[in-house]
């Protein structure tokens, strides 16, 4: 059963059909030189509704000029719509529009089926990917929120009234109040659940601390290859498939660099324009731990012609999240899917990175780049960190101990009198502290 109470068949013949219909907004001022067309917005919607196994019947594009208070598109569409469904035997139509409970409940009377609006097929999709229990827990806050305010329509008995008991009397309580009830109460166990989670996670985030290796977060539109990239960074063999969402719950592997520098890299959910906002508040927790990365990496898919509009809606979501100029330094773009590029292509793309000092053209399919990527990490992790030296006499095991769990032991020499001469990498926090520890035992390694 589907999250939204909906049965999807998925598999073979017997498939849910679906109409798939973008809305397209007419006259609406452009946000940026980089908008969308109608036909990819379409797209997307199409590629929304296959994450699901969705047997698509029909796709098309509804021009709007005003929303309709009653049923969002005008009478002349629901009509047009309707005698589609009825030639197609569509079992559901999906609304690439956010829909009001009551323009949803109209339109699934007069079509005669289920309708599903974008935040609605964008909540499935999270509920069939989420596996772990913090995934899980947001997905189904989420949902509930959502549903909270569509009980009018998710319900035939929300009429009968419940009799009193006791001397009190009156009418009772109508089914809808206590579904709404029996949700505000869910919605409030999810947040004490989910609260106790982020207690844990920040627990594994100090204890991350605890240990000297910095985090690299991946981030990006959803689809731009993300999963893929990590796989290769990290010899894993994370879920990676041509599809929206393909993964949601965050992983976390450990990476050597190089230089022989270990690194703890993060992948998460991807991102999508018009990500409802109630994901992006369910999903807060698990997001902002990309703001507390050393280094992000923002991989974008630079064979899609609308690469600089996605982009534009990853940064959208992370300033959303809060992120900071501080932040934005710590950015590094990671222009993937250049095999997907002609001749012609690449050579434009490589011409474009090659200008800038943050951005590594890659594929993270062949490997192409990923050397360049790991030493553009290797610079940005360079800038918020210091080697030194420190001298320990031979008796000073807190110290030895101290450094190994502040510091990055790069090298260890033992003298025949038993000092230990470290080189370590430092964050400047656990710099100033080694010094007020360590006096002129410690110097920066030139």
């Amino acid at each position: 059963m589907s999250t939204s109470g909906f049965d999807f068949k998925r598999e073979g013949p017997e498939a849910t059909r679906a109409i798939v219909l973008h809305v397209e907004r007419k006259n609406q001022k452009a946000t940026s030189a980089f908008d969308r067309n109608a036909s990819s917005k379409l797209q997307e919607a199409m590629g929304l509704a296959d994450a699901i196994d969705l047997e698509i019947e029909l796709a098309l594009i509804a021009p709007l000029v005003a929303p309709r208070p009653a049923t969002y598109i005008g009478s002349g569409k629901v009509a047009e719509i309707a005698a589609k469904v009825k030639e197609t035997e569509a079992e559901l139509v999906v609304v690439n529009a956010q829909l009001s409970p009551i323009q949803q409940r109209n339109l699934e009377t007069a079509w005669g089926c289920k309708v599903l609006d974008r935040t609605g097929l964008i909540l499935e999709i999270f509920g069939r990917r989420a596996s772990t229990k913090e995934g899980s827990l947001q997905v189904e806050l989420a949902h509930l929120q959502y549903q909270k305010s569509r009980l009018v329509r998710s319900w035939t008995h929300l009429e009968r009234q419940r009799g009193g008991f006791g001397f009190l009397g009156g009418p009772g309580e109508s089914q809808l109040e206590a579904d709404r009830r029996l949700i505000e109460e869910r919605i409030s166990k999810i947040k004490g659940d989910l609260e106790t989670v982020v207690k844990t996670r920040e627990l594994h985030r100090k204890g991350r601390e605890r240990v000297p290796y910095p985090i690299v977060s991946l981030v990006g539109y959803t689809n731009a290859g993300k999963s893929t990239l990590f796989n290769k960074l990290t010899n894993a063999n994370v879920f990676a498939h041509d599809m929206l969402f393909a993964t949601l719950d965050p992983t976390m592997r450990n990476v050597v660099l190089p230089s022989g520098r270990t690194i703890i890299l993060s992948d998460t959910v991807g991102f999508i324009s018009e990500l409802p906002t109630s994901l992006i508040a369910a999903f807060r927790a698990t997001l902002e731990e990309v703001l507390a990365a050393d280094v992000i990496l923002h991989v974008r898919d630079v064979a899609h012609e609308e690469t600089e509009a996605q982009a534009i809606d990853v940064y959208h979501v992370l300033t959303e999240l809060g992120l900071s100029d501080e932040n934005r330094s710590h950015i590094i773009e990671v222009w993937n899917k250049s095999d997907l590029l002609d001749a012609n292509g690449q050579a434009g793309m490589a011409a474009k990175s090659d200008r800038r000092a943050d951005v590594a053209l890659v594929s993270s399919l062949t490997g192409q780049g990923i050397d360049h990527l790991l030493d553009l990490v290797e610079l940005k992790l360079a800038k918020t960190s210091t080697l030194y030296e420190i001298t320990l006499g031979a008796a000073d095991g807190a110290g030895l101990a101290w450094a190994h769990k502040r510091g990055e032991v790069i090298d260890r020499l033992v003298y025949e009198d038993g000092r230990t001469k470290l080189t370590l990498r430092l964050d400047p926090d656990s710099a100033g502290q080694a010094a007020a520890k360590f006096g002129k035992a410690m110097k920066e390694k030139k």
